[in-house]
């Protein structure tokens, strides 16, 4: 499989105040090859194997406060690596991986990205549905 690499969709709003935070273009890139899931947010990574990707689905309009910039999930313990509020694609993990920290204290089960083509990420990611349950008969 070839090496797909998807941009962030940055909304001028929000721009310079990301700029601050060393997030901009050239600095942010969800990369996808046959092994790895490699997400790069300025400063922030995350990197996991294609394998333990076990969910992904398109998610938004999303309100501003809640993705912009790098954010935890009190919720969940999820993690959103946002530069807009039009669409995103949210990444489910079979096993949690670090993202906001170093180390692997703080760990992720799912990683929200705002990339300009959600729906080629998507393609690039296929997940196979759960298997069925077998059911003694």
């Amino acid at each position: 499989m070839p090496v797909h690499r998807f941009t962030f969709r940055f909304d001028p709003r929000f721009q310079v105040p990301l700029a601050l935070l060393g997030i901009r273009p050239q600095t942010c890139a969800v990369v996808v090859d046959d092994e790895t899931v490699a997400i790069r947010f300025g400063p922030w990574r995350l990197r996991t194997t294609r394998g333990n990707v076990v969910g992904a689905r398109r998610g938004g309009p999303y309100r501003w406060w809640r993705v912009v910039g790098p954010h935890l999930s009190l919720a969940d313990g999820g993690v959103t690596f946002g530069t807009g509020t039009t669409a995103g694609v949210c990444l489910r993990f079979g096993s949690p991986v670090p993202g906001l920290a170093p180390g692997r204290w703080l760990c992720h089960p799912a990683a929200t990205v705002t990339v300009t083509d959600p729906d080629a990420l998507l393609a690039a990611l296929p997940v196979a549905p759960p298997a069925p349950s077998a059911h003694p008969a």
